[in-house]
C-alpha cells in the first residue's frame, strides 16, 4: 500500500523527484532558473561581462559543485554579488558619449577576472584548513566583527554607481527600486523569490513604452554562438589579485550560510555531510573555473533555497536540470543581446536597493551574532576596517612599489580585511565560536 502512494508537491518533502515523473521534474527545473535568472544577468550587466559566459560558468560551475558534493546538495551556483566592489576598483565602466558610464572595460576586465581565479583558491585553501583541522579552529580567525564590517564596506564602496546610474533616467529607476520593494514585502510564492527578474521586467516594459530601449544590438546578434570569448580569459596581475581576494572573506561567510539555510531547508546536515570542507572545496573551483573564462564569482543562491522551501522537492536532481538550462542559454548571442539592451537607468534602481542591502547584510551579520560592541577590542576592530576601507578606497589604495614592469598595490577592502583579521588575532578577548547558533550561522546572505 505505501508503494502506491501519491505523491504531492507541497505537503511533504520529496528527495527524489523522479516520482513526480519527468515533466514536473522538467518544471522545477526551469522553475529554479527563473528564480536565479535575475540576480545571476544582473552581475555581467553592471560590470560589463559577458552575460552568455556567465549562464555558462553558472551552469558547469553548479554541476561541478554537486560533482565535488557527491550530488547531495540541492544548490544552485549564480553569480556572486560579493564581488561587485571588487570589480568596481579593478575595471570600472568608462564614459560614453553622453558622459555616462555604460562602456566595459574590455582592458581591465580580465585583471578582475584574474583576482576572481585567485580568491576562489582562497576558499580551496580554507577547505583545507577545515578538513585538516576542523570548522571551529579556523573560522576563529573569520568572526563576524571581521567580516560583518567588511561586507559593510563592500556596499558603501558601491553606492555612487548606483546613484551614477540611475541618475540617468530616474522615472525607470524608481519603478524597477518600487517593484521590488512590493515583490519582496507583499509578494506571496515565486513573486516573492524573483523579486529582482520581476523588477527588471516591469521597468523594462515601461522603458519599451517610452522607446527607450535600443534594439540595434539585438538584430547584429546571431542565433548560435560561443558563449565564450578568448581575449576576455583571465589575466593576472598582483595589484588586481590584492583587491579582490579579501572579498572571499565576505563570500566565504555568504557560502557558509547559505549551506547552513539549505540544510535548515531540507531537514539535512549538509555541513556535517558532506560536510563543509566538500561544499568550499566546489564552490571555490567554480568560481576560479568562472573566472579563467572571463565570468563573474559564483555562489551558492539564497534564491534557490527558497524554491527549494517553496516546493518542498529536495532532490538535487532539479537543480542539475536548471544548470543545464543555464548552459543552453548562454549559446544564443541574441539572447545575450536583448538582455543587453535593458537601460542602465534600471540597473541603477535595483543597485540602489542591492548595495544598500549589502551593508545591510553587515550590520545583520553583526547585530545575529551578538558581537559585542561594549568590549573595546570589537569597537577597534570595525573602526578600523570601516575607516581603512572607506579612506583608502578614495584616495586609490596604497602603492607598495612601482616600477616600469610592476606595480604592487593595495586596495581599500585589502588594506581593511588585513588590519581586520590581524586585529583580531592579536587583541585579547576573541570568543567568537562557529556554530553554536543557526541564525548567525545563517546571517550573511547577500542576495536579494
Amino acid at each position: 500500500m505505501e508503494e502506491n502512494k501519491k505523491v504531492v508537491m507541497g505537503e511533504e518533502g520529496i528527495y527524489d523527484a523522479r516520482s513526480l515523473g519527468t515533466g514536473k521534474m522538467l518544471v522545477l527545473g526551469f522553475q529554479h532558473v527563473f528564480a536565479m535568472f535575475g540576480a545571476t544577468v544582473l552581475v555581467p550587466l553592471i560590470t560589463g561581462l559577458s552575460v552568455s559566459t556567465t549562464l555558462l560558468m553558472a551552469g558547469l560551475g553548479t554541476l561541478l559543485f554537486h560533482f565535488i558534493t557527491k550530488g547531495k546538495v540541492p544548490a544552485f551556483l549564480g553569480s556572486s554579488f560579493a564581488f561587485l566592489g571588487g570589480f568596481a576598483i579593478v575595471a570600472p565602466k568608462l564614459a560614453d558619449a553622453n558622459g555616462e558610464f555604460t562602456i566595459p572595460n574590455t582592458e581591465m576586465l580580465p585583471y578582475a577576472c584574474g583576482g576572481v581565479v585567485a580568491a576562489g583558491l582562497v576558499y580551496v585553501v580554507v577547505a583545507l584548513l577545515i578538513h585538516l583541522f576542523g570548522v571551529k579552529k579556523v573560522m576563529r580567525f573569520f568572526p563576524p566583527i571581521v567580516t560583518g564590517p567588511i561586507i559593510i564596506s563592500i556596499g558603501l564602496i558601491l553606492a555612487p554607481s548606483a546613484i551614477t546610474n540611475a541618475a540617468t533616467n530616474w522615472l525607470l529607476a524608481v519603478i524597477a527600486l518600487a517593484t521590488i520593494v512590493v515583490c519582496n514585502i507583499w509578494g506571496k510564492g515565486m513573486v516573492k523569490i524573483i523579486p529582482i527578474l520581476l523588477g527588471v521586467l516591469v521597468s523594462y516594459a515601461v522603458a519599451l513604452a517610452m522607446g527607450a530601449v535600443d534594439f540595434a544590438p539585438i538584430a547584429e546578434a546571431q542565433f548560435i554562438g560561443s558563449p565564450v570569448t578568448p581575449s576576455a580569459f583571465a589575466k593576472f596581475d598582483l595589484g588586481s589579485i590584492l583587491t579582490i581576494l579579501p572579498i572571499a572573506l565576505a563570500a566565504m561567510m555568504e557560502h557558509i550560510g547559505d549551506v547552513a539555510a539549505i540544510s535548515a531547508t531540507c531537514g539535512k546536515n549538509y555541513i556535517a555531510d558532506p560536510g563543509l570542507a566538500r561544499t568550499l572545496l566546489g564552490d571555490g573551483l567554480a568560481t576560479s573555473l568562472a573566472g579563467f573564462f572571463g565570468g563573474p564569482a559564483n555562489t551558492t543562491y539564497g534564491e534557490n533555497t527558497g524554491v527549494l522551501a517553496l516546493t518542498k522537492v529536495y532532490d538535487p536532481k532539479v537543480v542539475r536540470i536548471a544548470a543545464v538550462v543555464a548552459m543552453l542559454l548562454s549559446l544564443s548571442p541574441k539572447f545575450d543581446a536583448i538582455v543587453n539592451t535593458i537601460p542602465t537607468a534600471i540597473i541603477g534602481g535595483i543597485s540602489l536597493i542591492l548595495y544598500g542591502m549589502i551593508s545591510a547584510v553587515g550590520v545583520r551579520n553583526v547585530v545575529e551574532n551578538q558581537v559585542d560592541f561594549t568590549k573595546s577590542r570589537n569597537l577597534i576592530i570595525a573602526a578600523v576596517i570601516l575607516v581603512s576601507a572607506l579612506g583608502f578606497n578614495s584616495v586609490g589604495g596604497i602603492t607598495l612599489y612601482s616600477s616600469e614592469s610592476l606595480t604592487i598595490s593595495l586596495s581599500g577592502l585589502a588594506i581593511a580585511a588585513i588590519l581586520g583579521i590581524v586585529l583580531n588575532a592579536v587583541l585579547p578577548g576573541n570568543d567568537y565560536e562557529f556554530g553554536k547558533d543557526l541564525q548567525g550561522d545563517t546571517s550573511a546572505n547577500l542576495q536579494v
